[in-house]
């Protein structure tokens, strides 16, 4: 294979290899999200997460109510007060989930070869010969012959703890299956995956619209998981819903997790912020050879439009161990190099032993593949797919990254106020990072003036290279020379706090003088 195809600098040094990274005060360019639950509910713990990396918390619906989910969200943050690292919100919905109802909670073992009904008759206890689930047209979705899968939320993929199942007769609204391998059902939730049948529920449920009306209204949330998004129209109906809740600032994330999805990729990236690559559930819907097929497809897509891609289910056996397997070591920097924005970790974090640790050690691996990432060739790439004419904001993201690999810069700075702009750049993935300075901006719905800035703070933790700070309202993005210089130098003492500018370091600067943006680049002085 010609290596000018490779997203990688070679050659790489092998001694380079053996050489201990150094610690840095952001720990990679690449951002983590972590999913908030039993094992990371604690302030302190919650804390370490933030230190070690953890730029988004995930709230997921699938499972415990809004009272404990809510509590952990007040623990965030005090984390966040303690540590002074922002951190943003995420909620993520249940979605059109099938689950096993075990309301006795006990161990269920099931034997290969032995016969199983799936039943919607809630009411009946859950056996080895018998499944109560929560939903009642599954009898009318499969046919003899369709493979059934049930597995620990989040799916492991260990055979002791899933179920492979294969229809073999439909008798009224109960499913009768052959059993295909022994596993012992251990935990409270257990979902239930039918591979590549479409299941006629809504995506955004009854449930998911109390969860946001209610928890998301009073938490404000930056972002929305939109759990087995499948058409563009899922993105538009829950926009418009967000939108009457006053939910209009909060950015919607269409999660992947089936081949109607895939089917419908193209207009569902157009509708949505950014694409959360599901490859929990797509490595069920999907043969196992084609999920990488579509990571590299999906996340090259995400790339050249300048929308966010996060890539799931990356360090699976740490939620039991300290250490990731090789295979799983190497599948992160993956999908570094294939141009993921952000790595989610779900069981890792939310049930795992080690949630510290498995932030810590993605972080690391990512920050170690962002050395070899081919910039260049990238940088070229995304030009030539932007086309000409670029857009005026387009024309000066990219002259602002190619400027500073130029002159090789510490870091750009981008003023802005909605968080475009500096988007633009981080898509033209420069090898330095981007602060993004935000100018909040007045604004009245009638009854009272408020500031905007926060949410677009945030919601660039799940941009790749992007770190925010939030700046003085009092100083707009367009602004006169003086002020320009004053919120400037404030971004520069916190480019030297944090470490990532010093004397004689050269530093481009991105933000609009009066109706000109402008880009210019200053060598600081002692």
């Amino acid at each position: 294979m010609n290596s000018s195809h490779l997203l990688l600098e070679e050659p790489i040094r092998m001694a380079s290899i053996l050489e201990p990274s150094k610690p840095t005060f952001f720990p990679a360019m690449t951002k983590i999200v972590g999913t908030l639950g039993q094992k990371s509910q604690a302030v302190d713990t919650i804390a370490r997460c933030l230190k070690a990396g953890m730029s988004v918390a995930r709230f997921d619906f699938s499972w415990g109510d809004a009272d404990f989910h809510q509590e952990t969200l007040e623990n965030l943050k005090m984390a966040v007060k303690i540590t002074k690292k922002l951190c943003a919100v995420m909620l993520d919905t249940g979605g059109p989930e099938l689950q096993v109802v075990n309301k006795t909670q006990r161990p269920i073992t099931l034997e290969a070869d032995s016969s199983l009904v799936l039943t919607p008759d809630q009411s009946r206890e859950a056996t080895s010969n018998l499944l109560p689930i929560n939903f009642s047209g599954l009898s009318k979705a499969v046919k003899k012959g369709d493979t059934i899968f049930i597995g620990q939320y989040l799916f492991t993929g260990n055979e002791t703890t899933s179920v492979w199942l294969e229809v073999t007769q439909v008798d009224g609204e109960d499913v009768v299956c052959l059993v295909k391998t022994s596993a012992t059902l251990a935990a409270s939730l257990y979902v239930i995956h039918v591979s590549q049948i479409r299941i006629d529920v809504p995506t955004l449920t009854d449930k998911d619209k109390e969860v946001i009306s209610t928890w998301g209204v009073r938490n404000n949330i930056d972002f929305l998981s939109l759990s087995y998004t499948r058409h563009a129209e899922d993105i538009r109906q829950t926009r418009e819903f967000l939108k009457k809740l006053g939910l209009d600032q909060t950015q919607i994330l269409a999660k992947i997790e089936n081949v109607e999805g895939i089917n419908h990729f193209d207009e569902i990236l157009g509708e949505a912020d950014g694409i959360i690559v599901s490859r929990g559930n797509l490595g069920i819907d999907l043969p196992p050879e084609k999920v990488f097929l579509f990571q590299k497809a999906a996340l090259f897509k995400c790339n050249m439009a300048g929308k966010p891609a996060i890539v799931t289910r990356v360090v699976d056996s740490m939620t039991d161990n300290l250490r990731p397997t090789r295979a799983e070591a190497t599948d992160v920097a993956n999908a570094v190099l294939d141009g993921s924005d952000a790595i989610l970790l779900g069981a890792e974090t939310l049930r795992g032993l080690y949630p510290v640790e498995s932030i810590s050690i993605v972080g690391k691996i990512c920050f170690e593949a962002e050395k070899v990432f081919n910039h260049d060739l990238y940088y070229k790439k995304t030009v030539k797919y932007v086309g000409e004419p670029m857009s005026h904001l387009e024309s000066i993201a990219s002259s602002a990254v190619r400027a500073a690999i130029k002159v090789k810069a510490s870091v750009i700075i981008c003023f802005t106020s909605s968080g475009r702009a500096a988007r633009l750049i981080a898509k033209y993935r420069p090898t330095m990072p981007v602060i993004s300075v935000v100018i909040p901006r007045l604004k009245t719905n009638q009854l009272r003036w408020t500031f905007s800035g926060a949410f677009e703070a945030r919601q660039s933790l799940i941009v790749r290279g992007l770190f925010p700070m939030l700046a003085d309202p009092r100083h707009p993005a367009e602004s006169t020379s003086a002020t320009n210089e004053s919120i400037l130098k404030v971004a520069l003492d916190y480019g030297k706090a944090s470490g990532l500018v010093k004397a004689h370091d050269r530093v481009v600067i991105c933000q609009k003088v009066g109706d000109a943006s402008v880009v210019k680049i200053i060598e600081l002085e002692d």
